[in-house]
């Protein structure tokens, strides 16, 4: 597997950051995977929706439960069945909010007790209070053990302000959801507020009006990639925002992130406008995680800034993403409207060893990602679940002992039996936005996030 983080951003611009670095040689010490068959049998399964959703939550759910680091409680970056050594110490910051999400859905689904969540995302909290910091902003990786940064490239070895937002994402909703229980509670809640608070946004604009995404000690801001949309980031701008002691200003938003409205895009296919330019897949838009990570405590429905409407623009993401499916320009095998699904996950070389791509209809390899759907659930429910009714009729190959694995090829009948924290947290946490509503409520429910949104100017619903 080549270098991911930068051939991906070579091809989507600001893309995935916050996914997986595969460089046999680097820290994680992926080793390429079997491949597994897809035994070719009509699947007959009879189960309701609803049962099919109680599954895959709670499967999902043991990857930041069983599967988490066992000195920190933090989410793995990855987790492989048939290897579970592989990579047993690295922790991600992005996952590890993700995983604090997950385990308050755990709660209110009886998968644990609230005792047994609060011991748990009291050591989590206690970890991070510790791990390394680079002006506030913890780094992509970490070391689970130790707490100190694990270097993710050459360059990337210090903050990472947009891992460092979806941890935040998670550390809001942990303060909103106990902050009015028991003593040990509000320990926990004060905790989290503090450490979110702490962040200094402002130190990552360099002066000027944009965020950027990477600082650290040796290398100072060599990188230079500045936040700019439409791709997954939004949510940094709005804490940057939020931020009572290192806000940004609002021109620092629409310079940065809406480039002073060049993002605007005139752009439809399949008869759905995108909205806005999606970096470098402006005709049928990007990986399907644009549309999720900034949205699991960010409620899309109802936000929109000077620019446009959120909720429209994730909709039409997920349309197109779906009926580019359907028609399906390549002919691969299955796709259609139970099959489809593209973003970035695990992903078949053309040896048929594992690799790793950002998938979108520009980059369709013909593997699907089964949290691309499955995430994409609040915005196309009657698609997204038609499409895990498919992926549930092959469980045999397809569901493991943390949920859907993360990708498959129909077509060469492959299937990466692993799974990664970013894939598997938004599937647990969408599916409970869409059921439930919680980590939308528990998030703009924050008196902060509220004042970092009228800031930049945003409308949103309650």
């Amino acid at each position: 597997m080549s270098y991911i983080k930068y051939i991906i951003l070579s091809s989507f611009l600001v893309l995935v950051f916050s996914c997986s670095k595969s460089d046999s040689q680097g820290p994680t010490g992926i080793s390429e995977l079997p491949e597994t068959p897809i035994t070719p049998k009509e699947p007959v399964v009879s189960i309701t929706d609803e049962e099919l959703l109680d599954i895959t939550q709670e499967t999902t759910f043991k990857y930041f439960w069983d599967y988490a680091h066992p000195n920190s409680g933090a989410a793995k970056e990855r987790y492989h069945p048939s290897n579970p050594d592989n990579d047993a110490n690295t922790v991600t910051i992005g996952g590890t909010g993700f995983g604090l999400m997950a385990i308050l859905v755990g709660i209110e689904r009886n998968y644990v007790s609230r005792a047994e969540a609060l011991n748990r995302l009291t050591k989590m909290v206690a970890f991070l209070d510790t791990a390394d910091r680079f002006h506030g902003a913890w780094p992509h990786w970490v070391d689970g053990n130790t707490g100190k940064v694990k270097t993710f490239s050459a360059l990337d070895d210090g903050g990472d302000l947009v891992e460092t937002a979806f941890l935040v994402q998670g550390l809001i909703c942990v303060k909103e959801y106990f902050k009015d229980g028991s003593e040990a509670e509000n320990a926990l809640a004060n905790k989290a507020e503090e450490l979110w608070k702490g962040v200094e946004w402002n130190w990552y604009t360099q002066g000027e009006d944009a965020l950027f995404w990477h600082w650290s000690p040796a290398n100072g801001f060599a990188i230079n990639l500045a936040l700019k949309g439409y791709n997954e980031t939004l949510i940094t701008y709005v804490l940057a925002a939020a931020s009572p002691d290192y806000s940004i200003s609002k021109s620092v938003y629409d310079g940065g992130w809406a480039s002073n409205g060049t993002f605007i895009s005139s752009n439809s296919a399949y008869g759905f406008p995108l909205l806005l330019n999606h970096a470098g897949a402006e005709q049928f838009g990007g990986p399907l995680f644009f549309s999720h990570y900034s949205f699991l405590g960010l409620n899309p429905n109802g936000l929109a800034d000077a620019y446009v409407n959120y909720g429209e623009l994730s909709i039409n993401h997920s349309k197109i993403n779906y009926n580019y499916a359907i028609a399906n320009p390549k002919n691969y095998k299955d796709y259609g409207e139970d099959c489809w699904g593209l973003t970035a996950s695990y992903s078949r070389n053309t040896d048929g060893s594992l690799g790793y791509a950002a998938h979108a209809p520009n980059n369709d390899l013909g593997v699907i990602s089964p949290t691309a759907a499955i995430s994409s659930i609040v915005y196309t429910p009657e698609e997204s679940l038609r499409a895990l009714h498919y992926f549930y009729g092959k469980k045999e190959e397809l569901l493991g002992t943390a949920g859907f694995y993360d990708a498959f090829s129909p077509q060469y009948n492959w299937v990466a039996d692993a799974y990664l924290a970013i894939d598997q947290g938004p599937q647990i946490i969408m599916i409970e936005n869409y059921r439930t509503g919680l980590l939308w409520q528990l998030f703009m429910q924050n008196d902060e996030v509220q004042v970092g949104l009228t800031k930049l100017g945003f409308t949103y619903g309650n």
